[in-house]
């Protein structure tokens, strides 16, 4: 795997969520060293300079986790902090989950801990929203694709700064005839938090490679509910915190708002949320001193 990483001390592993890389957490590795921490953001599995295998079935919630439970004692550690945002978070919570020996505390950005539900992802979603719901359009291989792909300077100046297109609250839909970026609207300028350096790195990141394997891990949602039948009903028992907008689509919604506190019979040692006024989806690049001072305040409480 790549990894990037600074400083020395107890280990901190960041893992990224889609359509990224080691790069979202650019702001985090510098501020977490000069803290007195071991940072390390890989590529993770099917992403950048780490690439991946080309099969669907090789990006289950169990490969995932168990690259980033790899890290950990090739590092030289025997136990990290893990911290992921967007599809990182999920990865996250699955490390804490099945690994607590290995996981000293785990941090999501912007997805919360979420229990196993009764039945498969896919057909929740459906009953939900329909097949028009973004997750159950990529599960075809090739549409996805091809329209990512078409242009990635478009793609990613849409996905990281077009979210006003979204009403808050709203599922991300993709409209009958159209395609994902369709959701987003197309920014007429760059947000201060973004720059055209940081749209040139994410668009090298995808030339080789694409969006083919990242978005296999999406192509798992119901294969990651099988697998982890065994632990339906288990609990994460490390200390854990949530961090994420007020703006953020995942969780802008009064539902999953007022959900979030009954999470601490999942999660016990759950903290009291951080939420970011004003802030999106794109958490710790969009606000990178209040994530800096919330991870750093979390992880000198552990001491």
């Amino acid at each position: 795997m790549h990894i990037a990483e600074a400083g020395e001390g107890p280990l901190v592993l960041l893992l990224h969520g889609f359509p990224e890389s080691w790069y979202s957490w650019r702001h985090q590795l510098t501020a977490l060293a000069e803290a007195g921490y071991h940072a390390v953001a890989p590529d993770q599995r099917g992403y950048g300079r780490t690439g991946g295998p080309d099969a669907v079935d090789r990006y289950t919630i169990h490969h995932l986790a168990g690259d980033a439970l790899g890290l950990i004692p090739a590092l030289g550690a025997r136990q990290a902090v893990v911290v992921g945002h967007d599809w990182g978070a999920p990865v996250a919570w699955h490390t804490a989950l099945v690994r607590p020996d290995a996981v000293r505390a785990v941090a999501g950005l912007s997805v919360p801990p979420l229990p196993r539900g009764g039945r498969p992802p896919t057909e929740a979603l459906r009953e939900l929203a329909g097949d028009a719901h973004y997750m159950l359009h990529f599960q075809a291989i090739g549409p996805a694709e091809a329209e990512l792909e078409r242009d990635l300077g478009t793609t990613f100046r849409r996905l990281l700064a077009g979210r006003a297109a979204l009403a808050p609250g709203s599922q991300p839909l993709v409209p009958d005839g159209g395609g994902f970026l369709d959701v987003f609207a197309d920014p007429p300028r760059l947000p201060g938090w973004l720059t055209e350096d940081d749209i040139t790195f994410f668009t090298d990141e995808f030339t080789k490679d694409g969006f083919h394997r990242p978005l296999h891990w999406y192509r798992n949602l119901d294969r990651n509910w099988e697998l982890t039948a065994a632990w339906h009903g288990a609990r994460i028992t490390p200390p854990a915190l949530l961090i994420a907008g007020e703006q953020d689509m995942v969780v802008a919604n009064a539902r999953t708002r007022q959900a979030i506190p009954a999470l601490t019979s999942y999660v016990p040692a759950l903290r009291e949320p951080v939420w970011l006024p004003g802030c999106g989806h794109w958490t710790q690049q969009e606000r990178p001193q209040e994530v800096n001072a919330a991870l750093i305040d979390f992880l000198r409480s552990l001491d």
